[in-house]
């Protein structure tokens, strides 16, 4: 009789391939008394389930990548949950007593398509992602890292009609600066997006004193969505070339809505600029 020995490598090879052929998974159990943790590669925009006894739970204030999905006995429904790339994943719900399975880690992989109007207006969407320079690959990895810390830089907010605008974070990282922004739609009107633009504002002194503007295009935009619903957050990234300001300049992030009147100018002081994380 031949004797086979498996070595350390084979078997590793082995555990994977195997687990690479599992059934793709389709269907989620929950009950009423355990908490069943759904883990998403990217972070949690919109959440849907297709029946009332089934609850589907996640941090509509400030996005992250998991949710909880508890039960009620009743007839097997469906989950939509979309992510903030525009991801969309699909799953089967059922009721059962007895719980062989608590967490449930969702590879990007099992995405079942996107939802395009989500990102059509960020830069990443104008290429296929197998186009992409190594440059504008490293700002949407990077800008896709720093969406997902909850890093802070300070308190740069402004707020009208129920939409709010804040600067959550600047980040420097090798020639460029990060800024992460975050639109919030408290009002119970969707909010178009007409543009959202970075410029640097320079005050004139002297007896005639004026402004002067001076736009700044972003190298990248990471997660821009065209729309932001009613009681909806959205965060982004823009990513520019690194610059500093004196006392006399300062950043302005102007926010303008399609077709209506909810505009916003928030003014980020050099200090902030000049001291990135």
């Amino acid at each position: 009789m031949k004797k086979y020995i498996l070595t350390k490598t084979a078997l590793l090879v082995f555990l994977i391939t195997s687990a690479q052929t599992q059934e793709k998974l389709d269907t989620i159990y929950a009950n009423d008394h355990k908490n069943v943790a759904l883990f998403f590669p990217e972070a949690i925009s919109q959440g849907l389930t297709g029946a009332a006894h089934f609850v589907f739970t996640y941090n509509r204030d400030k996005q992250q990548h998991f949710g909880l999905i508890q039960a009620k006995p009743g007839k097997e429904s469906n989950l939509l949950v979309i992510g903030a790339d525009g991801s969309v994943f699909s799953y089967i719900l059922k009721y059962k007593k007895q719980l062989s399975r608590l967490n449930y880690f969702i590879p990007a992989a099992e995405s079942i398509g996107k939802e395009m109007p989500v990102v059509k207006d960020s830069i990443e969407d104008k290429k296929p992602q197998n186009i992409l320079t190594k440059k504008e690959d490293h700002y949407r990895s990077f800008g896709s890292s720093v969406l997902s810390k909850k890093q802070s830089i300070g308190r740069i907010r402004k707020r009208k009609n129920g939409i709010i605008l804040s600067v959550e974070n600047i980040v420097f990282n090798k020639e460029e600066l990060y800024f992460v922004i975050q639109i919030e739609n408290r009002s119970g009107l969707d909010y178009d997006l007409n543009f959202l633009n970075l410029s640097i504002e320079t005050r004139k002194k002297g007896k005639k004193k004026s402004l002067q503007r001076l736009y700044q295009d972003p190298v990248f935009k990471y997660n821009v969505p065209a729309k932001i619903g009613k009681n909806q957050t959205v965060r982004m990234v823009y990513v520019l070339p690194k610059f500093s300001l004196s006392k006399e300049r300062r950043a302005i992030l102007e926010l303008n809505e399609k077709d209506g009147e909810r505009n916003l100018k928030l003014k980020i002081s050099h200090r902030f600029i000049n001291d990135p994380n």
